[in-house]
């Protein structure tokens, strides 16, 4: 059977051009080896087993997750090894997840508190489990202070069964200011991560790992001797708020989604038949806004996304343009991970000829539960 052309498919669609995506695991994997640092991609941008494998076969020495159903459909998957944990993971029912899977692979928790690890220190009994303590670089959401994590880490030493293997942190803050500013961000998060280090070592701490990573920090951040894991995410799609931070060009950005124009209501505006529920409503993130509208029109830098309802999309048109009615493009989202958990599955195409269907089979709430299921997890 002859391959069908992206034209083709019915719209809204979701896109990954191949050759993008595979040319950007292979970069970041190569710059990560080069650099003697172990890649841990984050998940939560493309939940999708068959990339998880792409990854690992490309060289990623384990995975970042974000979310308890993430790891465990990675791991029954994908036969990923080693999971790292990105939050703090709190009840009953969570713990014994964590638990049962900690027997299936080589699990990493985090903290930045202690009540957790009392918990799951408790259910543990003989059993034992890693951990790493979570490290504030700016953002100021998870994690503690250099200073505060050498008392967390002492107050963690009372209980045998948690095992101390090292620290990590995420600079989200990163997304709520310009290119310029990524520089500076990146100097503080190494010079943040390596204090704490110093100061756990000096209080007798055994340091094995010292891990950050977010997509614009990634290429300079791993040049530090003290970097030994980073974690990024995005940087196997890109997107547009990627191509502002200088991150990423457009060619870079892998998901796409594909529209058609239904309407023309006046001179300057079109509508597409894609919204909200595809394209999400990022126009930047932690604050600021970064990017122009609400996604990058392919090949159309005269058409900017100026709005989104829940299923259409107005489009301005700022200069001279050929669109009509009946006409297809595709949009960069301005943040692909909002835009890929909207969807099942992403079509998979080479310079538009569509090659494979890639499932998004490990997004969070992907169990199917009775509701006696559902309380006995509450």
């Amino acid at each position: 059977m002859n391959k069908k052309n992206i034209s083709s498919l019915t719209t809204p669609s979701f896109l990954v051009n191949l050759d993008a995506l595979e040319n950007n695991i292979k970069k970041y994997q190569n710059l990560a080896d080069e650099n003697l640092v172990e890649l841990f991609p984050m998940l939560k941008t493309h939940k999708s087993s068959e990339i998880t494998k792409m990854q690992i076969e490309a060289g990623a020495k384990g995975v970042l997750v974000g979310t308890l159903d993430e790891a465990e459909s990675v791991v029954k998957k994908s036969g990923v090894t080693k999971v790292m944990l990105a939050y703090p993971v709190i009840g009953d029912s969570n713990l014994d997840r964590i638990i049962a899977l900690s027997a299936q692979c080589d699990l990493f928790v985090a903290f930045d508190n202690e009540i957790p690890a009392i918990e799951l220190s408790k259910k543990l009994g003989t059993n034992t489990i890693n951990y790493q303590i979570i490290i504030n670089s700016g953002l100021n959401r998870f994690g503690v202070s250099p200073e505060e994590s050498v008392n967390l880490y002492n107050s963690l030493q009372k209980y045998p069964n948690l095992v101390f293997k090292g620290i990590s942190t995420h600079t989200g803050q990163v997304y709520g200011f310009s290119k310029d500013y990524v520089n500076e961000i990146t100097e503080k998060e190494i010079n943040i991560m390596t204090l704490a280090k110093n100061l756990l070592i000096e209080n007798g701490a055994t340091v094995e790992f010292v891990a950050t990573g977010t997509t614009p920090t990634f290429e300079n951040a791993i040049k530090s001797k003290e970097i030994t894991v980073s974690r990024p995410g995005n940087y196997v799609f890109f997107d547009a708020i990627q191509v502002a931070l200088g991150a990423a060009e457009e060619k870079d950005c892998a998901l796409t989604v594909l529209a058609t124009v239904v309407s023309h209501p006046s001179e300057d505006l079109f509508i597409l038949d894609c919204g909200s529920k595809c394209l999400g409503l990022d126009q930047g993130a932690h604050g600021n806004s970064l990017t122009k509208g609400f996604g990058i029109v392919k090949n159309h830098p005269e058409l900017t996304v100026i709005g989104l309802s829940e299923e259409v999309a107005k489009v301005k048109k700022e200069g001279p343009t050929a669109l009509k009615i009946g006409d297809k493009i595709e949009i960069i989202p301005n943040h692909s991970c909002s835009a890929a958990n909207m969807t099942n599955y992403l079509i998979g195409h080479r310079a538009g000829t569509i090659e494979k269907i890639i499932e998004v089979d490990i997004r969070g709430n992907s169990r199917k539960i009775s509701i006696d299921q559902s309380l006995s997890l509450s």
